[in-house]
């Protein structure tokens, strides 16, 4: 169901610093953070439909690697509607904007959105970051700030995002405001997005789903779990096991050997359940 973090134009030498729990069925086949060979795109890859949730765009060249400053995110949208087998993977929507050389507010002007499953999309560069989504919220500039995603709308406080939010502004963000350098703080950032606190019955979202499965679903990292009753995209066979499967952090940092360029830069844990 996933959930994205992001610290947006608040600090000189880090304008992005994001960071992501995915989380999906521990069954589906996933790569994981990797240069692809078939697209400029560095990032792990959704093994059943080709798509990814988080990447950048990366170029490889003899002996060094050619990027932009472009980004992309997606989370699914939770409202009880199943997918269908007519609809694109939402992963294709990251890859086809890293590969893509039109802004981030044109890319998400020109999305075809009902050619997909429900989605919240966040695509960016060095100067603009937009959200998106088609379940009516339409193409928004992200303003400086943090900001806090998960799988309903964008503005939405569920526990799961408040308490990213809280313990990112009283934990992570002092810290890279002392220092930005990714050995001070990243330890930390991967701490808070392994809390598993999960929310109180009446702190829950209403999304259409069991109590005892949205309870499952509350918490910033997912332990993995039986969720009887959530079937696969397009089948009605229920998947037993599901947790955070990979948890990362991308920030685009100033590049010294660049006049007023940026690097990219994406790490990822790969969970164990």
């Amino acid at each position: 169901m996933c959930i994205v973090a992001i610290a947006w134009q608040l600090f000189d030498e880090l304008p992005l610093v994001l960071l992501s729990n995915r989380d999906e069925f521990l069954q589906r086949p996933t790569e994981p953070l990797h240069q692809w060979a078939d697209k400029p795109i560095f990032a792990g890859r959704d093994a059943q439909s080709g798509g990814t949730w988080l990447g950048i765009h990366q170029q490889p060249y003899d002996d060094f690697y050619e990027q932009n400053g472009r980004w992309a995110a997606v989370l699914n949208f939770r409202d009880g509607v199943q997918a269908s087998n007519d609809e694109r993977s939402r992963g294709a929507l990251v890859a086809d904007f890293l590969t893509s050389n039109i802004s981030p507010m044109a890319f998400a002007r020109q999305i075809s959105l009902q050619d997909y499953a429900g989605f919240n999309l966040i695509v960016g560069d060095s100067k603009q970051a937009v959200i998106v989504n088609n379940r009516g919220h339409a193409p928004t500039p992200l303003y400086a700030g943090l900001h806090v995603f998960s799988n309903g709308q964008p503005e939405e406080g569920w526990f799961k995002t408040e308490r990213l939010r809280g313990r990112l502004r009283q934990e992570i963000l002092p810290l890279i405001s002392e220092n930005s350098a990714a050995d001070y703080w990243q330890d930390a950032a991967f701490k808070v997005l392994s809390d598993n606190t999960q929310a109180a019955v009446e702190k829950l979202p209403d999304t259409g789903i069991d109590i005892k499965i949205e309870q499952a679903l509350s918490s910033i990292y997912i332990e993995s779990a039986n969720l009887t009753g959530i079937a696969t995209e397009g089948t009605n066979n229920a998947m037993p096991s599901y947790g955070t499967r990979t948890q990362s952090i991308l920030t685009l940092q100033r590049d010294t050997a660049k006049d007023a360029g940026f690097q990219a830069i994406l790490i990822s844990r790969e969970c164990s359940h």
